[in-house]
């Protein structure tokens, strides 16, 4: 080898050796920032402690101006899945939450009362310093953003939009007729109770509005397994609570702007017991009849509520 060659051998070992330090150079960095970052995920915790020690579950979906989903009876925040992508795909950000018992909530054993759920919902908006708040919630959430008004004020509350509420009351008596009669809720918490599965099987089609509203039989088994993930104690107690509890004061109350979105073929929440009756109770609030809509309206009539829940967040 003649010394040009050796120099220029040299050379290109001295500049290989340098791209090879700078590589690893490179990926050590690129390591430790992976470590970082897994660290950092493994601190997030997903869960907010209740004030009585009760773990609630929630998410958040994109960023700007929050929007709060409170489920149903019996189901978790993946029920709100379809609005919760399309909200945040429009510069939302949407948390969802877990109720106490539900989902991946932890079930304490207590606190299955509208005072201690709206507590729950203050926590949830406190802990993670929301304002302006967007507050959606269908059937039994409807009574817990209503007590939350009414027990906490609406300092970080711009707007509600309620969807086939449980409100303003729902069993019979002296001075509400037209209400449910309390032998009813005796029955269903029987049947639940004898074969709840069945009975959740049994209610389904009536919950959609099918065959009237298409839904696969898919879909309708993805909402039979979220409900019997919710402890039978916990579905039976809360059924017998908020079918008497009378929120007609408290919904007069309200003031902050309210959306009322409710279908026409609901049979769970009968729109002239619930949704009407709501309507009429808050001073300027406006009400939206879904025609052929049941009770599964967030699934049967997606696109229409997502661009309705939209709309709204944004006024």
């Amino acid at each position: 080898m003649n010394r040009r060659v050796a120099l220029k051998s040299v050379a290109s070992a001295v500049a290989g050796a340098g791209l090879m330090a700078m590589s690893v150079a490179a990926a050590g960095s690129e390591q430790k920032k992976n470590r970082t970052a897994s660290s950092a995920r493994s601190r997030f915790t997903p869960f907010i402690e209740a004030t009585d020690g009760a773990s609630l579950f929630y998410r958040q979906w994109g960023a700007g101006q929050p929007v709060v989903f409170v489920a149903p009876w019996g189901l978790s925040c993946d029920w709100w899945e379809y609005q919760m992508t399309h909200l945040a795909g429009h510069g939302l950000a949407c948390i969802g939450y877990d109720r106490r018992g539900h989902g991946r909530s932890s079930e304490p054993g207590r606190g299955y009362d509208f005072d201690t759920l709206a507590d729950d919902l203050k926590v949830v908006i406190d802990q993670l310093d929301l304002h302006d708040v967007t507050l959606v919630a269908q059937s039994l959430g409807a009574g817990e953003v209503v007590r939350y008004l009414s027990r906490h004020g609406a300092a970080r509350v711009r707007r509600i939009a309620l969807i086939a509420p449980i409100t303003p009351f729902l069993l019979k008596t002296a001075d509400n007729p037209d209400g449910i009669d309390a032998g009813y809720v005796a029955v269903v918490q029987r049947a639940l109770s004898k074969d709840r599965p069945g009975a959740i099987a049994s209610a389904a089609p009536a919950f959609f509005g099918a065959p009237k509203n298409a839904i696969s039989a898919e879909m309708m088994d993805w909402w039979r397994q979220m409900l019997l993930q919710c402890p039978l104690k916990v579905m039976v107690d809360l059924y017998g609570m908020f079918m008497k509890t009378d929120f007609r004061e408290e919904v007069s109350k309200i003031t902050v702007p309210t959306m009322i979105i409710h279908g026409d073929r609901d049979a769970s929440t009968p729109i002239e017991l619930t949704g009407r009756r709501t309507a009429s109770l808050i001073n300027g609030s406006q009400l939206k009849v879904y025609e052929d809509a049941a009770h599964g309206l967030p699934i049967t009539h997606v696109e229409r509520l997502n661009s309705d829940l939209l709309a709204f967040a944004r006024s």
